[in-house]
Formats: C-alpha cells, structure tokens, sequence
C-alpha cells in the first residue's frame, strides 16, 4: 500500500484534476481527511502542504504533494519526484510603498512572515538589521502599523498592491512538487510504483499541451505536406479507401495551431480535424 498526502487549501483542486485525469479519481466528504483513491493499492490523506515534508522525512507515509516553498522552509530531507508545474507562486519580500529603500537600511525591520527560515536567510544575505514576527495567514495586513515589511507569496502581485505595499526582493519561484520519502524510494516495489504514477502524472501533463490533428491530403500533395509537418517523432499516415490519397496525423503543442492550420491547408490539407489527447506518454 502507498501512503500519498494530499495538500489541502488552494493546491488541492489542482492536484485531484491530476489524479482524475490520470484514470482513479479522489473522492472526499464534507469535513474528512482520508480521500478514497480510485484505485488499488493507493491510500490517501488530507494534509496542509506545510506539513507535507516533515511527514514524509518521519517516513509515516510514502510520497505526497507539497509546494517547493515548504520543502525549503521546512528543510525537509525530501525527494523530488517531479515539478507538477501547477500553483506557481513567487515568495517575495514586500514593504509599504511609502517607505524607501535607503530607510530600509537605517531601520531595525519588523519582519512579518510565515517562511521564517526561508526569511532568515535572505535577511542576513541582504544585511538587514531585524526581527521576524510570525504569522498564521493574512500577512498582507500587518504593515504598516505592525510590520515594517512582510516576506509571502504572491502569484500576480495584485493583493500586495491593493495593500499598499511594494515587492523588494523576490527569495524563491515555487510550483507544486510531487515529492517521496527517502525510505519509500528504498523499497524496491514502493519505489516502482512511485515511478509509474509519475508517469501517469507527466503523461496527463504532456497531453494538456498537445492536441491532435488529422487531415487528408492527395498523392501529388503529400510530398510537400509530409515534409513540412512538424510532429513529436513521425506523421502517422494511411491510404485513403480507392487510394485517392492519404490520411495524416499528428500530435503538436497547442500553441503552434493558430499558425499551423493555415500552412498546412497550403500545402494541399484537407478535412483538418483538432481533438484533445487526455495522455501522451512519450
């Protein structure tokens, strides 16, 4: 049996797409923290993200998914499995927008935050002189009256902005990790299946960035058409009933379409069909 943890708060949504989408769905209760895993030998339960490490260092349970912020908080001995590249967010260093740099300097900051080590250690790197005050959320509110500067996350920057305050320094980028115990990686078989959720995992991934596309093309175009496709090893291709032509196909990034119908209708495509692809294992 694998013990996975799964993140609670915003990470969560993120994280139960994943496993949908990879074929055994979670299942949860109002108020419970032990999700049902649609699949066999896999057991779930509910964590914040910021205990994800810890958790995981003790050995109590096998793998789960945390932010790469809380590995470095926490200095969990942790393995990464993978970068999900989901829930990104920048944990930056932020003062009110009154405040100027050089006041800074002559300051002794009181420094709000819930990343203590991670603002430590950017504090005593930047020379600052200061005291950390540790928060439990809302962090934003606490300058000016009770912080001199707050050290958080922040995807966009607009709630720092709508609090008046200003980013100063930016510590770390973070996104959601699949991430294992050291023991579990040990055994053999847990090991195995660690590996094979993911690729699972970088198989669903993969597929969100792809779609496919078919079209036919006749025999005195198919040599210009075929050379020209871009694809991520060859162009799958079949001859039409009554050997009129060719049916092509082709897996590409969703971003390269806008420009692709147009040339590929160039070059002698016809019937273009686009579809999703739910997993591409390459």
């Amino acid at each position: 049996m694998l013990r996975i943890l799964i993140p609670k708060g915003r990470m969560f949504d993120n994280v139960a797409r994943l496993f949908s989408d990879a074929g055994f769905p979670l299942s949860l209760t109002d108020r419970a923290y032990r999700p049902c895993i649609g699949a066999a030998g896999l057991t779930g339960k509910m964590m914040k993200p910021q205990n994800v490490g810890a958790l995981l260092e003790l050995g109590s349970h096998d793998a789960g998914f945390t932010g790469l912020d809380w590995i470095f908080e926490g200095a969990s001995n942790v393995v990464e499995v993978m970068d999900m590249g989901f829930d990104t967010v920048r944990i930056v260093a932020a003062v009110p927008a009154s405040l100027e740099d050089r006041d800074l300097a002559a300051k002794h900051l009181v420094v709000a935050t819930e990343y203590t080590r991670l603002a430590e250690n950017w504090l005593e790197k930047s020379g600052y002189r200061y005291r950390i005050l540790r928060t439990y959320g809302a962090t934003e509110v606490f300058p000016p009256d009770d912080a001199d500067m707050i050290i958080d996350n922040t995807a966009s920057g607009k709630t720092l902005k709508d609090n008046g305050l200003r980013i100063v320094g930016t510590l770390l980028e973070s996104s959601t990790r699949f991430v294992a115990s050291p023991a579990a990686l040990a055994d053999p078989a847990k090991k195995r299946r660690i590996e094979e959720l993911a690729m699972l995992f970088k198989a669903v991934l993969d597929g969100r960035e792809r779609v496919m596309l078919e079209m036919n093309v006749s025999k005195s175009r198919f040599p210009d058409l075929v050379t020209g496709l871009p694809s991520m090893r060859s162009p799958t291709v079949a001859p039409l009933y009554g050997d009129n032509g060719y049916a092509v196909k082709i897996a590409v990034r969703k971003s390269e379409v806008p420009d692709m119908i147009p040339r590929l209708k160039n070059l002698g495509a016809t019937d273009i069909v686009e579809y999703d692809l739910r997993k591409v294992v390459l």
